[in-house]
Parts: C-alpha cells; sequence; structure tokens
C-alpha cells in the first residue's frame, strides 16, 4: 500500500486556478484541476462566507475544497468524524446533503450547531437589542466608579488574569443577559468571539498569545505603531452581534432543508451511522491544542473540558512516541469511518502530511487508495515565508 501511494503521488497542476465551483459533475477530473489558490482567486470574503466566520478558528479548510468533492461524487449522505468548526456540514447544508459530525471538543459542536440551527431572524433581533440594551444600562454606573475594583467572587484565574476587569465586567454582564433567551447559544458563540478579541494581548498574536500584554508595544499588525492592550469589550459584544445576525441571515437564503446531526464524541470509538461518504480534515501532530485555543471560551461559557481526548495535541509534543500514537488514533477513526461506508463510498482526507504518516495509516486501516492531489496553500501574508502543501486523500472503499 505505501509503495503505491508514493507511485501515485501527485504535483501541482499547472494553469489558472480552478473557480467554476457550479460547473462540477460526476465527470469532473479533479486530479487535472489546479485547487492552489491566491487571495486574487479565492479572496477571504469567499473563503468565510456567512456563517463560516462566525467565529473564528485555526486548521479548518476552506469550503469550496469540500463543495469540489461534494459536488463531485455526490452523496446523499456524509459523514466527518473530525468536524471542528463545521465547514463540511455548513457546506453539506448548501447542497441539499445530510450530514452528520463528530468532534470530542464541547466548544466545537456548540459552534456547529450554531451555525446549522435555524433561525427566526426577526425573533432573533429582538433578543439581541434587548440584552444589548440592558447590558449597558447596567454597566453605565460603572463610569462614576472607575477606580474601585468591581467584585468577581466566581470567576476563574485564567479570565482574572486574560481580561481587563472592566472588560471581564461587560463579557459577565453580556453573558447574564442572554442565559435564558431562546436563541442563547447563538449569543453564546457571539460573546466567545468578542472574549477573543478583548483578551490581553496583542492585536497580531490573538491565534496563539503566550501570556497577558499589560503594557504599550509595538504592534506589527498597524504599522509598527504603538498600541496599548484592550481594556472593554463592549464594542466588540455590539460589532460581532450584529455581524452575527447577518451572517446566519445570508445562510437562510442559501442553505437547503436537510438533516444535520452534531455528536460530541470520539470519532474513534462511537458507533458511526451508515453514510455514502465521508470528508475530513485531520488535526496535525503537536500543532494546536484545541481544547486551550478556546480556552477564554471554556472559562466563560463553564464547558466541559475534554482534552484528554484530543488527537495529536501540541501538549503531547512531537515525539517518537507522540507520532505513533497519533498514526495509531487516526487509523482507529479510519477504520471506524470504513465501517460506515458502503462498497465504492469514498473518504477524503485533506491532511498537511510533512512526516509522511498517511501511507502507514492507509496501509494499517486497510483502506484503498483511488487518488492522491496535492495543493499549493498560500498564505495572505508573508510573516510565515515557508510553503506549506496539502495532500488530499481519495481513498475508495
Amino acid at each position: 500500500m505505501a509503495e503505491a501511494l508514493n507511485v501515485q503521488k501527485a504535483t501541482e497542476p499547472e494553469g489558472h486556478p480552478f473557480t467554476d465551483f457550479d460547473a462540477v459533475t460526476p465527470e469532473t477530473d479533479i486530479g487535472r484541476l489546479n485547487l492552489s489558490w491566491s487571495e486574487h482567486d479565492l479572496p477571504e470574503e469567499l473563503r468565510t462566507k456567512h456563517v463560516n466566520r462566525l467565529h473564528p478558528y485555526l486548521g479548518k479548510y476552506v469550503p469550496q475544497l469540500v463543495e469540489l468533492f461534494l459536488r463531485k461524487y455526490r452523496p446523499k449522505t456524509v459523514l466527518d468524524p473530525f468536524a471542528g468548526s463545521g465547514t463540511t456540514l455548513v457546506t453539506a447544508m448548501e447542497l441539499g446533503i445530510d450530514s452528520t459530525g463528530y468532534d470530542v471538543s464541547p466548544f466545537n459542536c456548540l459552534l456547529m450547531k450554531v451555525k446549522t440551527d435555524t433561525y427566526d431572524i426577526r425573533k432573533l433581533r429582538r433578543e439581541a437589542k434587548g440584552a444589548l440594551e440592558i447590558a449597558r444600562r447596567q454597566l453605565k454606573p460603572s463610569i462614576f466608579f472607575e477606580d474601585k475594583p468591581f467584585e468577581m467572587p466566581h470567576v476563574s484565574a485564567f479570565l482574572r488574569e486574560w481580561f481587563h476587569p472592566k472588560a471581564l465586567r461587560e463579557l459577565l454582564c453580556y453573558r447574564e443577559q442572554i442565559q435564558h433567551l431562546h436563541y442563547a447559544d447563538f449569543f453564546k458563540i457571539v460573546l466567545s468571539r468578542a472574549a477573543r478579541s478583548a483578551r490581553l494581548t496583542t492585536h497580531f498574536d490573538l491565534d496563539f498569545p503566550k501570556k497577558p500584554t499589560t503594557e504599550p508595544y509595538k504592534c506589527y499588525k498597524h504599522h509598527d505603531r504603538i498600541c496599548k492592550p484592550t481594556t472593554h469589550a463592549g464594542q466588540f459584544l455590539e460589532r460581532y452581534t450584529w455581524d452575527a445576525i447577518e451572517r446566519v441571515e445570508e445562510f437562510s437564503k442559501v442553505r437547503r432543508d436537510v438533516s444535520v446531526k452534531v455528536h460530541c464524541e470520539d470519532a474513534r470509538k462511537s458507533g458511526l451511522p451508515r453514510v455514502e461518504m465521508a470528508m475530513t480534515s485531520p488535526p496535525y501532530v503537536g500543532l494546536i491544542d484545541y481544547h486551550e485555543q478556546h480556552r477564554y471560551a471554556f472559562e466563560l461559557l463553564e464547558l466541559p473540558d475534554n482534552r484528554e481526548l484530543e488527537i495529536g495535541a501540541a501538549a503531547n509534543g512531537n515525539s517518537a512516541r507522540a507520532v505513533e500514537t497519533y498514526k495509531d488514533d487516526v487509523v482507529a477513526v479510519a477504520r471506524n469511518v470504513w465501517r460506515a461506508l458502503p462498497k465504492g463510498g469514498r473518504f477524503v482526507v485533506v491532511a498537511t502530511d510533512k512526516r509522511g504518516l498517511y501511507p502507514s495509516i492507509a496501509e494499517e486501516a486497510g483502506v484503498q487508495l483511488e487518488q492522491l492531489l496535492q495543493r499549493n496553500v498560500k498564505r495572505r501574508t508573508e510573516r510565515r515565508s515557508k510553503r506549506l502543501f496539502e495532500n488530499i486523500f481519495v481513498w475508495q472503499k
């Protein structure tokens, strides 16, 4: 199996990057398409259209890549065993395909449910307006007591460390107003997004901040000007509340009435439903801690912490033992997905396989390679100069 994979390894196709996604049919030879999109070819506003940018999320693949394969294979049902932020599920909804997603992170599952839920937009706007107005009224007296500490006896040490007291008070006040609303989960995602921006960190390091920033700093994002840490969250709550509503409303115009199921379960062990196709982007080895990435959300929303179930977590490192454990875990998922597919069903896996692990994963899982593609992931900025490639494994049962 490993030798077959090496023989079939694809090089990046030449020619203009393909963007005519509606034209893809079962007869389309995806192997001949250039999928290495630049910012010009596939602008950020398209890669993060409607609910795909309801909340920032590291390591997700672009919806257009999912769309290509769903249009190519036309399944009635699709499964994502590492569903993450829900890109597979959202794209399937646009195309009228039933979908199921699995993830061990309660935050990821909350985000997926909010993206794929059905909303009465008028009611959603009324609830948003009411929550913001009440929060403003409750916070208004605080301007007369700027020098007095706000008593927060039940707030975790993490939140106290990473947020200015004024910002934390605004976040907690908003949280109090939304907890009994009909669309409470929607507003929890807004709260989390605002918290991410309101942390005591630099403007250019929202992804992996190592420690709180409490003093002015030179900001690379703003052309080396001196910036100050954020002390308020109100502006983010206001902005993201209305932005999220606009995104949900935009999605409501293109989504189809299909079944979407989200399971906060481990795809290595869960009994997966029978589906016609699976597509996923697995976690990397030792790169991202998905629970720690959203620690502020887990703390604010008081979500259960399942980090011990993460596959390839950065906290586990990159040792030979960690890599071997990662392989075993992905093999277990692949075998489980294989059992859920019918004969002829496809499992599409998008992975940055710098270590060359997936040939042996395929061999141990007993899956059969139909096609191997490669695309250059072109970055929006040049701060990270190394070229990044994704391999796309199409396994057929």
